[in-house]
């Protein structure tokens, strides 16, 4: 009986092994293993609080947070047009705890910038394209402006306007730029650090115009706080239907959409990377956040890691020549 006893000990015993050693390799085939339970999940905002980035992953955090069961932890961390939170996120360990929500400038800071502190491409693993919008032209209320025709006529008969954005390289400086450079206005650019920032000012009267993503001014608009002059995508939106685009505003082909991204650092085993863009694809899906972002004018793409990639690296070709060709610097203004 003592002999059967230990049999059955020992056969147990190797059935936990094996049960165990299972586990294991399914851990290692997958690459995820115990991600995401060991510690709360950072995602880095690259811009301030009160931007259309930070309100894109607080949109995130608590839907993520149902979805993957841990603590969903935002952490603003801005300057640099994205650099420094950019840059933070690559620093972190690879491991599936540390994310960074992205905006448009990402695609223009290698170009833009003499010395990055990461390898766009090998430091950086894109997870998800959340979305586009298009960003819109706004006149402060005492600017005097109410209209795209009246600045234009303004600016042809050469009176001086400025105009404020997210900062050096942000797709709204890049857009207006080619704008100015197109019709022959002259222009003084004026930059901000992120887009809560530069709503202010707006807001205040010490900037006559400003550009940013519909996500970001839409709620000033329907406040009458600012006034909707001109959108810089192809086509009119939904969100904002009286709104003319540049394009049928005497700039026939004009199109310069805002975007928003996940990214990871580049180290991050692939499965972590893939099992992330489910559940932000999920998220994506949720009627809620699918509401908030299309309130805000945010079209939702989502899709594969290599759809982000792609993306992003035609964003990088497109506007990266144009920074070249035009020689905007870092210090312009």
């Amino acid at each position: 009986m003592l002999y059967l006893a230990n049999m059955a000990k020992r056969a147990l015993f190797a059935s936990l092994i094996t049960l165990g050693l299972g586990g294991l390799a399914i851990a290692q085939t997958t690459g995820v293993g115990t991600w995401p339970t060991q510690k709360p999940i950072r995602l880095i905002a690259v811009f301030p609080p009160g931007g259309s980035v930070d309100q894109v992953a607080r949109v995130f955090a608590p839907v993520l947070q149902a979805e993957l069961k841990q603590n969903v932890i935002v952490e603003n961390i801005g300057g640099a047009s994205g650099v420094i939170g950019t840059s933070a996120m690559t620093r972190a360990d690879a491991d599936g705890y540390t994310f960074a929500v992205v905006f448009d400038t990402h695609g223009v800071n290698p170009s833009l910038k003499d010395k990055l502190p990461y390898d766009t491409i090998k430091d950086i693993a894109p997870v998800i394209l959340v979305g586009t919008s298009p960003m819109v032209l706004v006149a402060s209320k005492n600017s005097g402006i109410t209209s795209f025709k009246q600045l234009a006529e303004m600016s042809k008969a050469g009176k001086q306007f400025s105009y404020g954005s997210i900062g050096v390289g942000s797709l709204g400086h890049l857009a207006m730029a080619r704008l100015a450079k197109q019709a022959g206005f002259d222009w003084n650019h004026i930059p901000y650090r992120g887009g809560g920032p530069l709503m202010q000012d707006a807001l205040g009267g010490q900037v006559q115009l400003a550009i940013g993503s519909e996500f970001l001014v839409k709620p000033h608009i329907e406040s009458g706080s600012v006034i909707p002059l001109v959108i810089t995508t192809a086509k009119r939106v939904p969100g904002l239907p009286n709104v003319p685009t540049v394009a049928e505003s005497g700039f026939p082909g004009f199109s310069a959409p805002a975007w928003w991204a996940v990214l990871a650092p580049g180290k991050t085993p692939p499965a972590i990377v893939d099992a992330m863009n489910t559940a932000l694809n999920k998220a994506l899906k949720n009627p809620v956040v699918a509401e908030k972002f299309k309130s805000q004018g945010i079209e939702i793409v989502g899709g594969s890691p290599e759809t982000a990639r792609d993306f992003i690296g035609k964003q990088i070709g497109i506007w990266g020549k144009f920074v070249i060709e035009n020689n905007i610097k870092e210090t312009s203004q």
